[in-house]
């Protein structure tokens, strides 16, 4: 992993956060790319280090917020080696089908499906 630059989608917290601390103990530089700005935010100072981690906010259905994603690990470490897009969003589902609602539905398939097209 040394001197490999990685964008981690949802890297704020649960298993993205160890894999961003992991990528970083051998010697990666990680972006973190996420929608929880805090979080992010938190776990480059205070977890990880500036000097190799960087956070950008990101929600992977929005396609301007992916190209600024790739386009900051690019201005900042001059290279994108690997992608880890493990954004993903589960809304409260109704088993019985007509109580779902389309909005969430859709906004699932965005995020969970579109969102790793588009990085």
């Amino acid at each position: 992993m040394q001197g490999k630059v990685t964008l981690i989608t949802s890297g704020a917290r649960g298993i993205d956060e160890c894999m961003a601390k992991l990528f970083c103990k051998h010697g990666a530089k990680v972006v973190i790319a996420d929608i929880k700005d805090q979080l992010g935010q938190a776990v480059v100072q205070n977890g990880i280090g500036t000097e190799f981690a960087s956070y950008v906010h990101c929600d992977v259905s929005i396609e301007k917020d992916v190209e600024n994603a790739i386009q900051t690990a690019i201005s900042k470490y001059q290279k994108l080696d690997i992608l880890v897009n493990n954004a993903a969003t589960i809304d409260t589902v109704d088993p019985s089908i007509v109580g779902n609602d389309a909005a969430a539905f859709e906004r699932t398939l965005s995020v969970n499906l579109t969102g790793p097209l588009m990085s």
